[in-house]
């Protein structure tokens, strides 16, 4: 086997990700995974419309929200009562082009990404598993080891690649070899989740959680009629078991409390749920994605796709990097721009989680009176809900601290995402399915500028200037320098290339 420029350890979404974006700019990777069959169950379901916006670069948005389920609404249950509906539908229009929740069950998602990646010419190597790895000056050499029959026999063999990068989950054997801590705690709660079959007033396409006095349920549908997942915490009285909670142990509890007529569980499993950071995102030349580098509770659906952002924030520098663009000073960036969000989400993610299972007198009273009958009314005020949105959707991700973000023009700043605005039809994100620099500029680009792109080689696109750029915040003639990863670098208002040449200079990159 040739040597690869990235071992990529896990083939989950996160492996797949960075797989994905590396040979889409021309870098070689290996990707192997301990599991000898792809995945078969649900796991992580929602996938944010910022994921779906990057998607475009490989152009599979589009089959992933034909393959999804959209969530019209998400209704409040207590104590077996329907306390009130809030419509999602299109909740994030004008912000976006996708504007809506999307579920999509984890094995569908990965199946597609696997099938995106064969066609480009990359298999998953299962049943291999990391066991150790050093660098070696300019290298990684990593041991692998594999099953090679039924009897439970193994082989093992030596692969050497410039770099590593550990997408291999919350026990991640990269994490592990590079001794880095991963610091949190364990929720003392036991989680359930299923897959079910059924019929019933919240089998019917739209989302539902029921807060009770002692537990809470959700439930996320699959499809209009029949198929839904459902989880929650276990009450008391099962969580004694300990191991031996079936589905049995929680099936009462979801009739009584969502009305549930359950025809097949096809898939039930329990857990506890943990929030924990990584102390570093980088050791040398391994680098660790998505639950190898933090994890945290389940609440808006955020895990999967923050590790799916990690695998292209980082997927853009590699290739930079091996491609002799850049330093591996770029790469500091890595860890200095995802980690500061992973320390805010779980933080985040934790309040909220303790809210929804705390058992103390206020949170219960919060749960069961004041959210059933607040959040549809807030739901009907158009800031209200885009604010929910834009952070559940992670749009708001910016990134406006890095030292690769400089740069402000009006309300736009250097390390933001590009408002996305459509006139007629022209569409102001068409041009960020490429996964190259660029320069936008709405209005006119001065004449020294478009000299400068031709000879960088820096795609240039200019827009018509009209009210609608200027109501999204950006400026006539300004500069909007775009990274790979569809980020803003700079926001230059007076549009002269000197500027970005001297960025380029700054962060010793040499396109």
């Amino acid at each position: 086997m040739s040597r690869p420029d990235v071992l990529i350890v896990g083939a989950g979404p996160t492996g797949l990700v960075t797989a994905l974006w590396l040979v889409k700019q021309g870098i070689s990777v290996r990707i192997i995974d301990k599991v000898r069959a792809d995945a078969s169950t649900s796991r992580a379901l929602a996938i944010q419309a910022r994921t779906l916006e990057l998607y475009r670069q490989l152009d599979i948005a589009e089959d992933v929200v034909a393959k999804g389920h959209k969530i019209q609404a998400t209704n409040v249950w207590s104590e077996g009562s329907h306390r009130g509906r809030i419509p999602i539908g299109d909740i994030g229009s004008g912000l976006t082009p996708y504007p809506f929740i999307h579920i999509l069950s984890q094995d569908q998602h990965e199946r597609l990404l696997e099938d995106r990646l064969n066609a480009l010419g990359v298999q998953v190597e299962r049943d291999r598993e990391l066991v150790d790895f050093a660098e070696n000056g300019s290298s990684i050499i990593a041991q692998l080891r594999k099953r090679v029959d039924g009897n439970g026999d193994e082989d093992t063999e030596t692969s050497e690649a410039t770099f590593i990068v550990g997408c291999d989950g919350a026990h991640s054997a990269v994490r592990r070899v590079s001794e880095i801590d991963y610091a949190g705690a364990t929720y003392s709660h036991i989680f359930f989740v299923a897959d079910i079959e059924g019929s019933g007033p919240a089998i019917n396409g739209e989302a539902h959680v029921t807060f009770n006095q002692s537990e809470f349920m959700l439930l996320f549908p699959y499809d209009d009629n029949r198929r839904a997942r459902i989880s929650g915490a276990v009450d008391d009285q099962a969580a004694g078991k300990g191991v031996d909670i079936t589905f049995e142990d929680v099936r009462s509890e979801m009739i009584r409390t969502l009305g549930l007529q359950i025809d097949k569980v096809n898939w039930f499993s329990t857990y506890r749920s943990h929030h924990r950071v990584a102390a570093a995102f980088r050791k040398g030349r391994a680098f660790l994605v998505g639950d190898a580098a933090h994890i945290h509770s389940p609440v808006g659906g955020q895990g999967m796709n923050t590790g799916i952002g990690d695998a292209i924030n980082l997927a853009w520098k590699l290739a930079a990097v091996i491609k002799g663009q850049a330093t591996l000073d770029l790469l500091e960036s890595y860890e200095k721009e995802r980690r500061a969000f992973a320390t805010q989400l779980v933080n985040t993610t934790d309040s909220g989680f303790n809210l929804v299972i705390s058992q103390g007198y206020f949170a219960r009273i919060l749960r069961t009176w004041v959210v059933p009958y607040v959040a549809p009314m807030l739901a009907k005020i158009d800031h209200a809900r885009h604010k929910v949105f834009q952070r559940v959707s992670q749009i708001m991700i910016n990134y406006r601290h890095s030292a690769l973000s400089t740069g402000a023009v009006g309300s736009i700043h250097g390390g933001d995402r590009l408002p996305w605005v459509t006139v007629g039809d022209i569409d102001n994100f068409e041009s960020l399915k490429s996964i190259t620099w660029q320069v936008h500029v709405y209005g006119e680009p001065k004449e020294d500028l478009l000299t400068w792109c031709q000879s960088k080689n820096i795609p240039l696109h200019t827009f018509s200037w009209g009210e609608k750029y200027r109501a999204a915040g950006l400026q006539a003639e300004a500069a909007y320098l775009i990274r790979p990863d569809t980020y803003i670098a700079i926001a230059e208002p007076s549009g002269d290339s000197q500027v970005l040449q001297k960025y380029f200079e700054d962060i010793g990159l040499d396109l």
